[in-house]
């Protein structure tokens, strides 16, 4: 949610190079197919990732991510009623996670125009090619913590690099003077946005459905791609209507209550939701490139306030839930510029 992804390509300094590579990312295929049968069979993760280490590809840190990616595979096949014991990987890729204590990577080292990538306690060495508007920008993130995802496809290497939104906009964003606020209510088969002013005022509100995506059947694909086409067309309505901020709900926050995990079922659903993941990743990078402020607002508690709210504003209880995240987050921001001036001028 809070990284943008820059597709580059790699180069091999030696032929030898790219077969060990290419046995790697099979090996890392391999753990990923190994990682679902454990997680299926109830294999706790401490004690997954050491047998994926063991049994496949003899690192820690490349063997959890495989578990991680292992678990994202089964909640898209429970989310879309498919069978996960038929989830069969067949092109040759391999992830390195960040790791959120230290700067870089662990597996893939960028030095610019060097790549290095960890295999079997050697590094191998590419060249790294990549559009000149991305230069700076990976330049800047070699400097901090970058999660790192190597394709294999027709004889070609990339490396998709997961760069920190911060330091994406550092060098890319472009900032609208609109001095309004939109606030969005991601769901599965609709999203609701409403537009406020500084004072919290609604001046307006737009919803798009598309509730044949859940029906049975229903292509994954073309669901995704009516989600995007629904939420860009919100954000361009916005654009052109003076929003210069916008407000998503953290989703990162649902399963949290004070600091400690939630019992709720339904906001352990909520919070598991692929489509509304998604939809917030794209979000979040459609909306920067056409140069809003992105905040991500807490929304515990949004839902039930949005319920409260619904039948007194006029609106729909989604419509609702999006106001009250729109509301958090503009006094949110109110109390953080006036606690600046606070310590400017006290």
């Amino acid at each position: 949610m809070n990284y943008v992804t820059i597709k580059t390509k790699l180069e091999p300094e030696k032929r030898e190079d790219y077969l060990k590579l290419a046995l790697l990312a099979e090996k890392f295929r391999r753990a990923v197919e190994l990682a679902i049968r454990l997680q299926l069979k109830g294999v706790k993760k401490s004690v997954g990732v050491k047998e994926v280490s063991r049994l496949v590809l003899n690192n820690w840190w490349y063997s959890d991510s495989a578990w991680d990616y292992a678990k994202m595979l089964l909640r898209g096949a429970e989310q879309n009623g498919g069978n996960p014991r038929h989830i069969h990987l067949k092109s040759k890729f391999l992830i390195s996670k960040p790791k959120e204590n230290e700067k870089g990577n662990r597996n893939v080292r960028i030095e610019w125009p060097n790549v290095r990538i960890r295999s079997n306690g050697e590094w191998l060495e590419f060249r790294m090619k990549t559009a000149e508007k991305f230069l700076p920008v990976i330049l800047d993130v070699q400097k901090f913590k970058y999660g790192a995802q190597v394709v294999l496809k027709n004889g070609k290497i990339y490396l998709h690099v997961q760069v920190l939104f911060g330091i994406y906009l550092k060098h890319l964003g472009k900032i609208t003077r609109g001095r309004l606020y939109a606030d969005f209510d991601l769901n599965s088969d609709r999203v609701n946005m409403v537009i406020l002013d500084e004072t919290g005022i609604i001046r307006d509100v737009r919803v798009e459905h598309f509730p044949e995506v859940n029906s049975s059947g229903f292509s994954r694909r073309k669901a995704r791609d009516l989600r995007l086409k629904a939420l860009a067309q919100l954000l361009d309505y916005a654009y052109h209507h003076g929003v210069g901020t916008v407000f998503f709900e953290d989703l990162g926050k649902i399963k949290r209550r004070n600091g400690k995990a939630a019992g709720s079922r339904k906001g352990n659903r909520k919070a598991s939701n692929f489509a509304k993941k998604e939809l917030l990743e794209h979000g979040i990078v459609m909306a920067s490139k056409r140069g809003f402020k992105v905040y991500l607002v807490n929304p515990a508690d949004s839902s039930k306030s949005g319920r409260e709210l619904a039948r007194g504003l006029g609106l729909d209880v989604h419509t609702a839930s999006a106001f009250v995240i729109g509301w958090w987050g503009v006094n949110s921001l109110k109390t953080h510029e006036n606690s600046q001036k606070e310590e400017q001028f006290g």
